[in-house]
């Protein structure tokens, strides 16, 4: 390695020697090194912190960014008669530019107004129905109108649909906001019937009515079978129709001990085959002919003895009961 001594004179006739090592192989040393000629009275301050100014990337130019403008919302340029299906047409996530309403939502202090539509989380959260409006519902059934079939015109009263579809299905399904869009409350199936279109006799009624007990209404006499086991609706369909055939095959069915079944056994009064019908005959069998008892007269009087063992003893029950018996013995006079 060789040296090359410079000498400078200054104007204070002071010599200053600074040395330069100068290699022929290239080494860091003469790669980073500067040569700097400082007076004697001067020191070179350490910078800890680069100043910006002395740095090579802060002398650069900085490249000038253009802002895009912010256009004003969409909603501001929607005409009053525009085609809202076509801007909204399936469900989606609420966007504020998109809707000319001024909506808000979000709990606030009473007295202050909650928050707009725009940048509101709660209104992105909540599911919308912007997608529903009438119009929307019109042009969506005038599609699927060719797939459908016409009611039929004799099916014109309640009545009528009663008595040709007597078992009514209820099912329920449910939206809300959540991972999944199933929920386990719609596999529950209710099956209702009224117990008057199973044509049933006495002894198939009141066998039904104790395996059934609590789920037949006797006011509106509709039976109500509520099916809920299975993981599926199909399933649980299927299982409240076999629970009604199981039902109504059964109650037909006549057991050997139910012959033996007494007056006291029954679940209420009947006056077929009752000791007071046979009382009652044995009665006009005695009774003179001179005042023949007419037949509305013995069916007021069995209606009026099955209610007062039915129902109760009430006021009105035992007047009834008292007028029936004096039209029958003759004693209005």
């Amino acid at each position: 390695m060789s040296a090359i001594v410079n000498l400078r004179v200054f104007r204070n006739f002071q010599q200053f020697v600074s040395f330069r090592p100068i290699s022929n192989y290239p080494t860091s040393l003469n790669k980073n090194a500067e040569v700097q000629n400082v007076e004697d009275d001067d020191f070179r301050a350490l910078e800890l912190r680069p100043n910006k100014s002395n740095n090579m990337r802060g002398n650069r130019r900085k490249t000038a960014y253009k802002k895009t403008p912010v256009h004003p919302p969409r909603s501001n340029k929607m005409p009053v008669d525009q085609d809202w299906p076509s801007v909204w047409p399936v469900a989606r996530v609420f966007h504020p530019a998109s809707v000319p309403l001024p909506l808000h939502q979000g709990w606030v202090e009473p007295g202050i107004t909650p928050p707009g539509k725009f940048a509101n989380a709660e209104l992105m959260k909540i599911p919308n129905f912007l997608h529903l409006t009438p119009p929307a519902i019109e042009r969506q059934c005038a599609a699927l109108k060719k797939f459908c079939t016409e009611w039929p015109k004799e099916l014109d009263t309640d009545e009528k649909i009663d008595h040709h579809f007597p078992i009514q299905i209820t099912t329920s399904d449910y939206l809300h906001s959540s991972p999944t869009i199933r929920d386990a409350r719609a596999r529950i199936v209710t099956l209702q019937v009224k117990l008057s279109t199973l044509h049933l006799n006495s002894h198939a009624k009141d066998k039904l009515l104790r395996l059934v007990k609590e789920r037949y209404d006797p006011i509106t006499d509709i039976l109500t079978i509520v099916s809920e086991r299975c993981p599926l609706r199909k399933q649980n369909l299927d299982y409240a129709m076999y629970l009604l055939n199981v039902l109504v095959s059964e109650s037909w069915k006549t057991e050997p001990w139910e012959n033996e079944k007494s007056e006291a056994d029954m679940e209420k009064y009947v006056w077929e085959g009752s000791q007071s019908q046979r009382t009652l005959q044995q009665l006009l069998e005695r009774m003179p002919d001179k005042a023949p008892v007419l037949p509305e007269d013995i069916e007021q009087y069995s209606t009026n003895v099955t209610r007062f063992h039915n129902e109760g003893e009430t006021t009105e029950n035992v007047n009834t009961y008292k007028e029936s018996v004096k039209k029958l013995l003759g004693l209005n006079a």
